[in-house]
């Protein structure tokens, strides 16, 4: 018997839960395309630097930490954008609280962006 506490989504299980879980995912991913900017700015900053990184000569080490660098600020989007969503659907009213939550979430990204810098100029410049 399920806890009252427990979704009444949740109880999937084997390969029903995967069909749902990748279902999840790809509106996911479709509903940050389509309502987030930054998303979709750096899933084209993606599309060139992936394959960037599968062209130039470096290290099999190097290439993937620059692959990895790059999809960080994808998932990083991810959460900030759903920090983002959920913060605005509980409230629209201004408040410190969802503020904070906000900014910790851009500053978040801030870092990754940041990564992604120090990571493509110190493989590229060395």
């Amino acid at each position: 018997m399920k806890s009252l506490e427990t979704s009444p989504y949740k109880g999937k299980t084997g390969l029903r839960r995967l069909f749902n879980a990748f279902g999840y995912s790809m509106a996911g991913f479709k509903a940050a395309f389509v309502h987030e900017d930054a998303f979709r700015q750096l899933t084209l900053l993606a599309l060139v630097l992936v394959p960037t990184a599968c062209l130039l000569e470096v290290s099999t080490v190097e290439r993937v930490l620059l692959i990895a660098a790059t999809l960080a600020t994808l998932i990083i989007e991810l959460f900030n954008s759903a920090i983002e969503a959920a913060v605005d659907h509980t409230s629209l009213e201004r408040h410190p609280l969802a503020k904070r939550a906000k900014d910790m979430g851009s500053a978040a990204q801030f870092l990754g962006l940041c990564n992604l810098a120090v990571v493509w100029g110190l493989i590229l410049l060395t």
